[in-house]
C-alpha cells in the first residue's frame, strides 16, 4: 500500500523586481524625494509666468474661466493649470500645490523612460539613465518642477507613444486599436501643450505608422486620427475662431521673427552646443558652463552620429526578421532624429547665440534622447568588462567608462552646488511673501507694478490684490489677464509696487516730486510701495 503525504516545498523568496529594476526604483525614489522637498520649499523661486498658470488654475477651480492658452498668448496650452485646479479648489492657492502635478509628471516620465530604455537598450543602461535624471541643478529643475507650461507633460506623452509602438511591434499589447487611439490622443494633447515637442512627435508618429502599416487602412487608422483630433480639440477650436493673423502659427511666426538680426551660424552653434546642451542635460549651474562642462556639448553630435550608425547596422542585420526584432533599432533612430531636429530648430533662432543661458530651456526635451546618446559609451564600456575586445577596444572602452563616470560626477557636482546655494533662493521667496503681506496690511486692493511683480503678487495674495502691469516709463505694459488691469484702472487711488531704484521707481519719484516722500508707505524686500493721494497715470 502506498500512502501519499503532503510535502511542503520551501522555496526561496524572490523579489518581483530584478536587480536593475530595484536599483532604478531606489534611484528614482531618491530623485523624487529630492524634488518633493524642493517643491515644499518652493525651490526654484516662483515668478509671474508661473503665477499666471496658478491664477488660471484658481479661475478653473472657481468655474470663472476655462482658458485654452496661457493668458496673453495663443500657442501654449494650459494642461498644468487644469491638473492643479482640483487641488487648488480643495486647499486654496499655494506654490507647492501648484507644483505637485508637475512633480507627478516628472515621476511618470522617469518611470516610462526606464521602461523604454530597458526595452530598446539594456536593463543596467536604463538604471544609469534614471540615476542621471534623478540629479538636478537649477536649470533642469525649473523645467521639471515649475508650472510654466508644456515641457513637463509632453515628455511622458512622447515616451508613451514610443512604448505603444514597441509594444505593438513585439505583440505585448493586445488591445491594439485602443492603444493606437490612446497614442493619437496623447499626440494631440502634446501639440496643444507645447509646440516644441513637434519634432519628437513627428518621429514617434513615423515609428508608429511603420509598425502599423496596413492596419492604418482600417479601424486603427481611424482611431489614430480621431484620438489626435480629440486631444488637439482646444487648439483646433481656438484657431478656427481666431481673427486673421491671430492663429497659433501666425503668432509663432511673429514671435520668431521679432528677435532682430540673425547672428552668424557659428555663434548659434556655439551657444547651442557649448551652453544649451550641457545646461539642458543638467551638467552646469544656471549661471553658465565651465570649459570642461562644455566638452559634452561638443561630444553630443558625435554620439548622435555613432548611435545612428549602430542602430542602422542593427536594423540591417535584422532586415529579414520580424518587426519585433527591428523595432528596437528603429526606436533608437527615432530618438536620434528627434534630438537632431530639435537642435536644428534651436540653432535657427538668434536666441541660441544672443542669450543661450536663458533659452536653454527650449532644449529640455533633449532628455528624451539621453538613453540613446549614452548608448555608444555604454556598449564600449561593457565590452571592456567582458574582455571580448583587443587593445584598441580596451582603450576605447576605458575612455567611454571615464566619460560616463565624468558625466555622473559633473551632474552630482552641479546638483551639490545648487543645494549648497539654496539660502539666497529661499530668502528671495520670503521677500516676495513679505511684500504680499505688506501690501495686504496696508489695505491696498488695487496696485500697479512691473511684469515680474504683478501676477506673482496677485497669486501670493490669492487675488485679494489686483495688479496692473506698467513698463519702465510707467505706461501700460504686458498685462496677461486684462480683468486685473481694468480693475486697477477703475480704482480712484491705486497703489504702486516698484523695484527700488529701478527705472519705474525713478520715473515715479520724478512724477511725484515733493509728494514722493509722503506717498511712500513701505520699503520691503527691495521694493517700494507708494500710495499717493491722487492716481499717477501719465498715459492718460
Amino acid at each position: 500500500m502506498v500512502v501519499s503525504t503532503r510535502v511542503r516545498l520551501h522555496r526561496r523568496w524572490q523579489p518581483a523586481l530584478d536587480r536593475p529594476a530595484l536599483a532604478a526604483l531606489l534611484l528614482g525614489l531618491a530623485g523624487f524625494g529630492y524634488r518633493l522637498v524642493l517643491t515644499l520649499l518652493t525651490v526654484p523661486t516662483s515668478n509671474s509666468d508661473e503665477a499666471t498658470f496658478g491664477l488660471a488654475a484658481l479661475h478653473v477651480a472657481a468655474g470663472r474661466e476655462h482658458p485654452i492658452f496661457l493668458y496673453g498668448q495663443r500657442y501654449m496650452g494650459m494642461a498644468e493649470s487644469y491638473l492643479a485646479a482640483p487641488l487648488v479648489a480643495v486647499t486654496g492657492p499655494s506654490w507647492p500645490v501648484l507644483r505637485l502635478p508637475v512633480l507627478a509628471l516628472w515621476a511618470l516620465f522617469v518611470w516610462l523612460i526606464y521602461r523604454l530604455t530597458r526595452r530598446i537598450c539594456a536593463p543596467w543602461h536604463a538604471v544609469l539613465v534614471v540615476g542621471l535624471l534623478a540629479l538636478g541643478p537649477e536649470r533642469v529643475l525649473r523645467d521639471q518642477l515649475m508650472a510654466v507650461g508644456g515641457r513637463p507633460e509632453v515628455k511622458p506623452a512622447v515616451v508613451l507613444i514610443l512604448l505603444v509602438a514597441v509594444g505593438l511591434a513585439d505583440g505585448r499589447i493586445r488591445a491594439r486599436r485602443l492603444a493606437v487611439g490612446a497614442a493619437g490622443l496623447l499626440a494631440g494633447l502634446a501639440v496643444w501643450s507645447d509646440w516644441l515637442i513637434v519634432p519628437y512627435l513627428a518621429v514617434a508618429g513615423l515609428l508608429l505608422v511603420w509598425v502599423l502599416r496596413r492596419e492604418l487602412l482600417g479601424w486603427s487608422g481611424a482611431l489614430l486620427v480621431v484620438g489626435f483630433v480629440v486631444g488637439a480639440a482646444p487648439l483646433i477650436a481656438d484657431n478656427l475662431r481666431a481673427p486673421p493673423g491671430q492663429d497659433s502659427l501666425s503668432v509663432l511666426r511673429q514671435v520668431n521673427g521679432a528677435t532682430g538680426a540673425t547672428p552668424p551660424l557659428v555663434d548659434r552653434l556655439r551657444g547651442a552646443l557649448l551652453e544649451g546642451v550641457p545646461l539642458a542635460t543638467g551638467l552646469c549651474p544656471a549661471g553658465g558652463c565651465a570649459r570642461w562642462q562644455q566638452l559634452f556639448g561638443l561630444l553630443y553630435p558625435v554620439l548622435l552620429a555613432a548611435v545612428a550608425a549602430l542602430a542602422l547596422v542593427a536594423y540591417r542585420r535584422a532586415a529579414a526578421a520580424p518587426t519585433a526584432d527591428r523595432v528596437g533599432p528603429a526606436a533608437q533612430l527615432a530618438l536620434v532624429a528627434g534630438a537632431a531636429l530639435t537642435l536644428a530648430a534651436y540653432v535657427r533662432s538668434p536666441l541660441a547665440a544672443t542669450d543661450p543661458l536663458n533659452n536653454a530651456r527650449y532644449l529640455s526635451v533633449l532628455q528624451l534622447s539621453l538613453p540613446v546618446v549614452l548608448w555608444p559609451l555604454w556598449l564600449a564600456a561593457v565590452r571592456v568588462r567582458r574582455g571580448s575586445v583587443g587593445v584598441a577596444g580596451r582603450l576605447a572602452g576605458a575612455s567611454a567608462s571615464a566619460v560616463l563616470a565624468g558625466l555622473a560626477a559633473t551632474a552630482m557636482i552641479a546638483t551639490d552646488l545648487f543645494v549648497a546655494g539654496l539660502g539666497p533662493v529661499r530668502a528671495e521667496e520670503r521677500r516676495a511673501r513679505d511684500l504680499a503681506d505688506t501690501v495686504r496690511r496696508a489695505g491696498l486692493r488695487a496696485v500697479y507694478g512691473e511684469y515680474w511683480t504683478c501676477n506673482r503678487l496677485v497669486f501670493n495674495t490669492a487675488e485679494a490684490v489686483a495688479c496692473g502691469v506698467l513698463d519702465g516709463e510707467l505706461t501700460p505694459g504686458q498685462n496677461r489677464y486684462r480683468p486685473y488691469w481694468r480693475q486697477v484702472e477703475q480704482a480712484e487711488r491705486p497703489g504702486y509696487v516698484l523695484v527700488a531704484d529701478g527705472p519705474p521707481d525713478r520715473r515715479m519719484r520724478e512724477l511725484l516730486g515733493a509728494r514722493a516722500g509722503p506717498a511712500l508707505i513701505a520699503e520691503v524686500g527691495g521694493y517700494r510701495v507708494y500710495h499717493p493721494e491722487t492716481a499717477v497715470r501719465p498715459w492718460r
